[in-house]
């Protein structure tokens, strides 16, 4: 289950030497090939790896260290590059394999339609499964310029395959009008502008339930997050975006599955953008993972 052919060797702080004996599995889908911006995001999830060295082990936020949680880094799905139905068909598969295997899957994007098959093949284990949604952008859209496999398409797929009120997204401040109406009109949970709060307010409602959770790293303002491919200002802070990641670890939703999307690090040379994203991964790691 580990990419070696097309892996670059590095692996983020502490993973586990064991695939078998982990819990776990962080695997990155690098892939941009239906962006409409700036490509770029399928280099994230190596320097995400990459500059996890830099990284505390231990969270002063809960009191955890990451060699308590076992995790294995299976490394970069090799995806054909420009080929996004192929793509979507591997992720989907090979989150099966990880489902039937009993791990929990953490992954890293490349952009926001990569989590489209994660989602769905998930949806198959859990059928009551909700999601919670942290992005800049609705993604509700149908398609974009005629083009239904898009970046900006993604929550709408789910949405449509779980039922839009299984679907909750924070953090939106940019989308088409008929894509605010839609969620409006179909049952679907969007708090515009803000996490954190109305995170906690939805928190409780979904105790119990499996959930997954997708974060585009664009909900972050840029001035905390320039390097992704679709910046848009008037987003949260960092220190918001991770207190809306310990207020689920502290919730009582099962959390089945997440990833961390649309890291592109040639647009910040400060590295400032992954280095964010690999911290909040560990903090993902450590509050998420019982």
């Amino acid at each position: 289950m580990r990419f070696d052919e097309a892996y670059s060797g590095n692996v983020f702080i502490k993973s586990h030497p064991s695939y078998e004996d982990s819990q776990v599995v962080l695997y990155g889908m690098p892939m941009d090939w239906t962006v409409s911006y700036r490509p770029g995001s399928r280099f994230g999830p190596a320097r995400i790896r990459e500059v996890s060295i830099g990284l505390e082990e231990y969270s002063a936020y809960l009191d955890r260290e990451l060699e308590e949680v076992k995790y294995y880094d299976a490394g970069d799905i090799p995806l054909p590059f420009g080929n996004p139905q192929r793509s979507i068909d591997m992720i989907e598969d090979y989150i099966d394999g990880l489902l039937g295997d009993g791990k929990i899957p953490f992954g890293m994007g490349g952009e926001h339609l990569v989590s489209w098959p994660v989602m769905k093949a998930i949806a198959k284990k859990y059928p009551d499964l909700a999601i919670i949604h942290m992005d800049a952008h609705t993604d509700l859209r149908e398609e974009y310029e005629g083009e239904p496999l898009s970046h900006s398409t993604p929550i709408r797929k789910i949405a449509e395959h779980i039922g839009p009120k299984n679907v909750y997204s924070f953090g939106i401040r940019s989308g088409m009008k008929e894509e605010f109406q839609w969620a409006k009109e179909n049952g679907m949970h969007i708090s515009k502008f803000e996490v954190l709060e109305p995170l906690k307010e939805i928190l409780p409602q979904l105790a119990g339930r499996p959930v997954y959770v997708t974060i585009d790293i664009d909900v972050l303002d840029p001035a905390h997050a320039p390097g992704t491919g679709t910046v848009d200002c008037g987003g949260i802070t960092s220190k918001e975006l991770l207190a809306s990641i310990h207020a689920i670890a502290h919730s009582d939703v099962n959390v089945v599955g997440a990833d961390l999307v649309e890291v592109a690090p040639i647009y910040d040379p400060s590295e400032q953008t992954a280095n964010t994203a690999s911290k909040l991964i560990r903090e993902m790691l450590l509050g998420w993972v019982k």
